[in-house]
């Protein structure tokens, strides 16, 4: 099925798909539109990735001064 070339038409018969079904998923889901939002999520997961430790580094450092504030050294 693969291996074989075919038009798209005969393999969108094969599958039940229409025509206009195709095409709106190739425009919802497929193209640079898509491939700039995969791109544009993984900027934002490494930001979230690196806001988090930053976060974190400053809520440890907030507990071990509250922790010298109470004399627990």
């Amino acid at each position: 099925m693969l291996n074989e070339y075919r038009p798209l038409i005969e393999f969108l018969k094969e599958l039940e798909v229409t025509e206009a079904t195709w095409y709106r998923w190739l425009n919802q889901y497929g193209g640079e539109k898509n491939a700039e939002s995969s791109r544009r999520l993984k900027e934002l997961e490494k930001e979230n990735a690196r806001l988090k430790k930053l976060l974190a580094d400053q809520v440890l450092a907030n507990d071990i001064l509250g922790e010298v504030a109470k004399g627990r050294f």
